[in-house]
């Protein structure tokens, strides 16, 4: 049991046909709800924290947390930095333990992006901490990232190759029609399976053998989870995901890596929602916490049996 790489992590699910499920953590009950769903299916997870939740919860407290996991659950754990917004950023994540972290130089032009991600890329693996990287632009809305429809671009094959050999990255997030937040779709659900089989071709013609693709932006928007927001006074109308099937078959393909925290969100949010309505009286934080906690830890126990398919991936 420990705090690892990813690397590892990859290597198996690759060879699989599986994805690791990298859940967004902001406090100790996300942390216990999906640490105690992975122990359950005896499953790999990766723990990824945004900009902002490094400003909500502090570094020192979430590697304390997810020390805390790891020594309960037995689980190899990577504990990864989502959407880096600059160097600076993934050296405080760096110094701090986290094994993972992801640079998003994706609004830049491309030989920016490729200049900065190289900068992160030579720093993290002199530290023996491994990088993400993301070519493409997702629409959506997540936290400080936010990228309107006008704008999102997918990944280009070819720029993707280049962009690997170039700066060393250790796995890609590219973007091949999921977004961020909670409203992907106004039609139908589609995602670009063509574009990241071309992807994949690519590299694997160029020698780079089973390199990790990752998906952001991969929230199913569990309707359940909307309607019971909206039955306890939300407004969430018209919420919309990635299909199941989708993911899982993205999962069987190059994809070893799948984002999640929308699907948290709601969790919690409807969990606390139904809490209060149902008990008004009440006002011990850890009752509805603890509710939230529960629908939570059923969610992603959900989501790797169901979608990613992790069971038994620590074996």
């Amino acid at each position: 049991m420990a705090l690892v790489t990813t690397t590892k992590m990859f290597e198996k699910a690759f060879a699989g046909g599986y994805a690791i499920g990298a859940f967004n953590i902001n406090n100790m009950e996300i942390i216990q709800a999906v640490v105690e769903a992975a122990q359950k299916q005896n499953s790999a997870v990766i723990l990824q924290v945004s900009k902002s939740a490094l400003t909500y919860a502090h570094p020192k407290y979430l590697r304390a947390m997810v020390e805390a996991a790891v020594a309960e659950t037995g689980l190899d754990i990577a504990l990864h930095l989502d959407h880096g917004p600059d160097l600076e950023t993934c050296k405080l994540c760096i110094e701090n333990g986290f094994t993972s972290v992801m640079f998003d130089g994706s609004h830049y032009d491309y030989e920016e992006n490729i200049v900065k991600t190289k900068e992160v890329v030579d720093y993290a693996h002199a530290h023996g901490v491994v990088v993400e990287a993301e070519l493409g632009k997702l629409a959506g809305i997540e936290d400080d990232v936010q990228v309107d429809a006008a704008n999102a671009t997918f990944t280009d094959p070819d720029q993707a190759l280049d962009f690997v050999q170039r700066t060393g990255v250790d796995s890609l997030a590219i973007a091949i029609g999921t977004s961020h937040g909670a409203y992907k779709f106004k039609g139908e659900a589609k995602l670009d399976f063509d574009r990241l089989e071309s992807i994949t071709s690519k590299l694997e013609a160029a020698g780079i053998h089973n390199y990790p693709i990752v998906l952001h932006g991969a929230s199913a928007v569990d309707q359940n989870c909307v309607a019971m927001c909206n039955e306890f006074g939300g407004e969430i109308a018209g919420a919309k995901g990635i299909p199941t099937e989708m993911l899982r078959k993205a999962s069987s393909m190059a994809v070893c890596k799948i984002n999640m925290d929308t699907d948290i969100r709601l969790a919690m949010t409807a969990a606390i929602r139904k809490s209060f309505a149902e008990k008004p009286a009440a006002f011990d934080p850890r009752g509805y916490l603890g509710d939230a906690r529960k629908m939570i830890a059923d969610m992603i126990e959900s989501k790797i049996t169901d979608v990613i398919g992790s069971t038994d991936s620590m074996k």
